[in-house]
Order: structure tokens, then C-alpha cells, then sequence
């Protein structure tokens, strides 16, 4: 697939949420959306990037945007991850890595010099209609909600 740029369409998604529930992204046509994946639950990077989210959720959703995270845990280990951190969004699994893929952000990384396949930590600004229109692949964890509101003016 084709590397994703501001102007595609976001692809479709269906997944289950943290609690189970069937969510869509078309569920959220009219509203802005913040679609952000992140490798593992209850690290620290992910622990920090979900806290920031968290933490502007009200501002952000005064602005019209709602918040959606991404990773390959499953719904226990995002229910649990919610619950301790008192996230306030929808963390979508993608154990399949399906949604990951169709984004583009399945991919090589590398750590302590071993190269493995993961996803890489990016944010996609959806709008009203479904367009991408900012992607950040270079994600301040801990500033990522502020980067956001950065690139929007």
C-alpha cells in the first residue's frame, strides 16, 4: 500500500474498543478526529503519550476533536491500561495488526541493535469528512496533544 499523505482519505476502521464495543471511524464523521497508534500498552513512552492525551481530553473535545488510540493489545490489556490511567477515549485493538497496516505504521524498528517489526508511533488529524489532513510521525510523547494544536494554528 501506498504511503498514506495529508489529503488521503482515512482508511475505513472497525475494531473493538477497551470494552468490547464495535467501533467505526465512520461513527465519527462531523467531528474532528485525533487517531493516534502507539506500540504497547503500559510502557513508559505509551504511558506518557496516553497521560498528555488525557490530560487536554476536555480542551480538545471543546475544539471538536475526539481521541482515538491504537495498538495490537488486546481489549484486557487496553481495559486495564484505560482503568489505571484513567483514559478518558477508545483505544481500538488491532491484535491482527490490520488497522496498523492500511495506516502504513506496521513496520521495522529497531532496538538495543535487534531489528523487529512493530508499529511506529505516529498521529494521523482526520477532519469532519473523514480527509486526512496532518500526519505526525515524529511524536513528542510527551507533548503529542500540543503538537496537534500546533500544526492547526
Amino acid at each position: 500500500m501506498a504511503k498514506l499523505k495529508a489529503g488521503d482519505k482515512a482508511p475505513a476502521i472497525t475494531a473493538k474498543n477497551q470494552h468490547g464495543q464495535t467501533v467505526s471511524l465512520n461513527d465519527f464523521i462531523g467531528k474532528k478526529v485525533i487517531l493516534y497508534f502507539y506500540p504497547k500498552d503500559n510502557t513508559p513512552g505509551c504511558t506518557t503519550e496516553a497521560c498528555n492525551f488525557r490530560d487536554n481530553y476536555q480542551s480538545l473535545q471543546s475544539d471538536g476533536f475526539e481521541v482515538i488510540g491504537v495498538s495490537v493489545n488486546t481489549e484486557r490489556s487496553h481495559r486495564n491500561f484505560a482503568q489505571k490511567f484513567n483514559l478518558p477515549f477508545t483505544l481500538l485493538v488491532d491484535t491482527d495488526q490490520q488497522i496498523a497496516n492500511d495506516y502504513g505504521v506496521w513496520g521495522e524498528k529497531m532496538l538495543f541493535g535487534r531489528k523487529y517489526m512493530g508499529t511506529l508511533r505516529t498521529t494521523f488529524v482526520i477532519d469532519e469528512k473523514g480527509t486526512i489532513t496532518h500526519i505526525i510521525d515524529k511524536v513528542d510523547n510527551e507533548r503529542a496533544s500540543q503538537q496537534v494544536r500546533e500544526l492547526l494554528g
